[in-house]
């Protein structure tokens, strides 16, 4: 595995009608999912699309806090944060 690994805070918008990216606020990345907060649907959702959207494995992504709350910190092994920011803002 590479050895770059970057961290990036997204707000998780659960049971929403579209899995989609909703642009930036501040350093906050909003997305959406369709699955709700129950049981970790909600979290697996957000590390299936961020591993398309970002183009890494699933096992890549990490959520480092927030697996109960809205606010999450994800790290990305193998992206640099400019490499993720150029990837996230470009959809």
């Amino acid at each position: 595995m590479n050895d770059v690994e970057s961290a990036i805070k997204v707000k998780l918008l659960p049971r929403s009608s579209r899995n989609q990216f909703l642009g930036k606020e501040g350093d906050v990345y909003r997305i959406s999912v369709t699955d709700p907060p129950v049981d970790g649907k909600a979290n697996r959702a957000l590390i299936s699309l961020l591993s398309k959207k970002l183009e890494v494995p699933k096992r890549n992504i990490e959520i480092v806090s927030g697996k109960r709350s809205r606010i999450k910190r994800i790290r990305v092994y193998g992206l640099s944060e400019d490499v993720i920011n150029n990837m996230l803002e470009n959809i």
